[in-house]
């Protein structure tokens, strides 16, 4: 039977940090962006449209890999990744800058989706979770890095940090080097083989909450690199190492879940993850000194750790081997729908402190209602 490497395990964990990337990477220079471009819609689009680009696409995807398999359409992703990311940089019209980034989304979604399903083929039991807490980690201790180089990069100028979206070449050697094909000798996967009106029903909830806490953890990457240069006087490094600091909390709590939901159960897990969202923008909705700032930074990371890598692999859990290309996908665009949504928190209001009022107000809304369905569920018969 086929076994990855430690360097194998490590090129899944750097192609999964592209995810979060495919639009945070330039959140840190949003600003340089806005006073070199004429941009004729809202800045925060540049950073959401490929979430878009995912939602119209994830459902073709997740065909796409019971076609071709989880290596080739890792590779098939990597490719235009790079390219369409850098070109983002060069494209001085408006409507091919959008294209761009919508099929920007296109191919991080297929990138996401195989990553995962990779996971999902060679790790089984509480190894496979460990996996995907780590892939949780990797998403965010990319985050981290590609936020503060985002951030250094942009203060040389607007347009280098697309740069960083060159490093998916180097994945794609990575791959082609280290990763053998599944296809070859899988592991069976275990567990997730229900079939039942309850199973159907958790993963619609799965998917629910997917989409509703990207959508909360990405309100903070559309508004802050606006909201902290005005308020606070932050330059493009200093919102860049800010917005790296939630990352970071993201990573220690991520490589926690897994006891977590041991103590608690997923569920409660999830509902927990809601409620310190709503924790960490209410301090921001009512605090206005820097050393509140570093509790929302350890609020909202921790509220990212508790959720988006558990219902991924609540996604994984629930899924069988006929459904799990399909479901991955519809879990793709949920997450991706959630931060494309968060765009809109913007025509809410101009005032930045009734904006995050209106979204601790919803976190707490969320949390209590997920708490409920999600133990309704459990108490389901098969």
């Amino acid at each position: 039977m086929n076994k990855i490497s430690n360097f194998g395990i490590f090129t899944l964990l750097l192609v999964s940090s592209l995810t979060i990337m495919v639009g945070t990477v330039i959140a840190p220079s949003l600003s340089g962006i806005v006073a070199n471009r004429d941009l004729s819609f809202a800045p925060g689009w540049l950073i959401t449209l490929p979430s878009l680009g995912v939602v119209l696409s994830a459902q073709l995807v997740g065909r796409l890999l019971n076609r071709l398999g989880t290596l080739k359409l890792m590779m098939w992703g990597l490719t235009p990744y790079a390219l369409l990311g850098l070109a983002g940089a060069f494209i001085v019209n408006d409507y091919l800058l959008i294209l761009d980034r919508v099929l920007l989304g296109v191919a991080s979604v297929a990138i996401q989706v195989s990553v995962t399903a990779y996971i999902a083929d060679f790790f089984t039991g509480e190894t496979r979770i460990r996996m995907i807490a780590w892939q949780g980690m990797s998403i965010e201790l990319g985050g981290v890095i590609f936020l503060a180089i985002g951030g250094v990069l942009g203060e040389l100028n607007w347009q280098f940090p697309f740069y960083i979206y060159l490093i998916a070449l180097l994945c794609l050697l990575f791959v082609v080097k280290s990763l053998p094909d599944p296809a070859e000798k899988p592991l069976p996967r275990e567990g997730g083989l229900i079939v039942s009106g309850k199973a159907a029903a958790k993963m619609r909830l799965i998917l629910i909450a997917s989409g509703l806490a990207m959508m909360l953890f990405f309100i903070g990457f559309v508004t802050l690199p606006l909201y902290l240069p005005q308020s606070f006087g932050f330059s493009e490094s200093e919102t860049g190492y800010f917005l790296a600091f939630i990352s970071v909390v993201a990573i220690i709590t991520a490589s926690q879940m897994p006891k977590m939901v041991k103590l608690l159960g997923d569920g409660k897990t999830v509902a927990l993850g809601f409620m310190l969202f709503m924790t960490g923008y209410l301090i921001l909705a009512l605090m206005s000194a820097v050393p509140f700032l570093i509790l929302t930074t350890i609020f909202i990371g921790i509220g990212f750790g508790f959720t988006i890598p558990l219902l991924n692999y609540m996604t994984v859990e629930t899924s069988n081997a006929q459904n799990q290309g399909k479901n991955l996908g519809l879990f793709s665009m949920a997450v991706f729908g959630g931060q494309f949504l968060s765009t809109f928190i913007e025509y809410i209001s101009d005032n930045y402190t009734a904006i995050y009022s209106i979204t601790a107000a919803l976190a707490l809304t969320i949390s209590v209602t997920m708490f409920f369905l999600f133990r309704r569920n459990a108490a389901v018969p098969e």
